[in-house]
């Protein structure tokens, strides 16, 4: 009998981490579901089930949540084989002389320290498990683009640290995945847009990808032989690609 794995999600209640959770507990996994919206968290209890679902409810930038969070973790859930570094945001698209420093902060607390912080904590785990890890990095971190600034250097550091990870790893049979998106179709633009207009403007005749696509390329990596490792992985929807230079034209 195969013995069921464990997967540590954050940002589980909505987009690609929710598709996240779904669709590793129809194939057998157990999940950690992290988020702040705990009436979230218990839907997908209520779903799939207490055995399959443990909620943590907490903010990833809350350091102290998130240690009360790993140490109430029951036994079950408690040998995690896979952390899935989903949680993140976008906040403004506006140009950096023109950007909320606030925001600013927040997408770095969210996207960068919290990330480096949880996985830290959950190294030995991983390590002792000859476990895996899988980013959710983006192209953003790869192709600039106007309104970017923060959001895309957070998402550059996620996908190198990621490869940072891969290598000071070697050896202990940890797998480590840097999973880098275009454009998906999730609540998450509708945060970084600031409204349903323009949220869905963006995606008008895009046919992108969806939280689904992502999840189900996470199962797939996290279920591959033990002994391959997929470095990091670039997905676009058909109808995006990654031309983009521009020349201003003086008088």
């Amino acid at each position: 009998m195969t013995q069921t794995r464990t997967a540590f999600v954050t940002g589980a209640t909505a987009g690609i981490g929710e598709a996240t959770v779904r669709t590793l507990v129809a194939n057998g996994w157990r999940c950690v579901a992290t988020g702040r919206r705990q009436e979230r968290l218990d839907a997908l209890v209520a779903d799939l089930g207490a055995d399959k679902v443990h909620p943590a409810c907490f903010d990833v930038r809350d350091a102290d949540a998130m240690d009360a969070a790993i140490a109430a973790l029951p036994e079950d859930f408690a040998g995690i084989d896979l952390l899935v570094n989903n949680a993140g945001l976008a906040q403004g698209l506006s140009p950096a002389q023109e950007s909320n420093l606030d925001d600013w902060q927040t997408m770095i607390d969210t996207n960068v320290t919290a990330m480096v912080v949880l996985t830290r904590k959950l190294l030995p785990v991983l390590i002792e498990r000859k476990g895996a890890i899988i980013a959710i990095g983006s192209v953003a971190g790869s192709y600039i683009y106007p309104g970017g600034n923060v959001y895309a250097g957070s998402k550059a550091f996620a996908n190198h640290f990621t490869l940072a990870l891969r290598a000071d790893l070697h050896g202990t049979g940890v797998r480590v995945t840097s999973i880098e998106p275009g454009m998906v179709e999730t609540e998450f633009t509708l945060v970084r847009t600031g409204s349903q207009e323009a949220s869905d403007d963006l995606y008008r005749g895009a046919n992108p990808m969806t939280g689904q696509d992502i999840a189900d390329t996470i199962l797939w990596i996290a279920q591959l032989p033990p002994h391959l490792n997929i470095n990091r992985l670039e997905l676009m929807p058909v109808n995006q690609d990654f031309a983009g230079f521009r020349v201003a034209r003086e008088p």
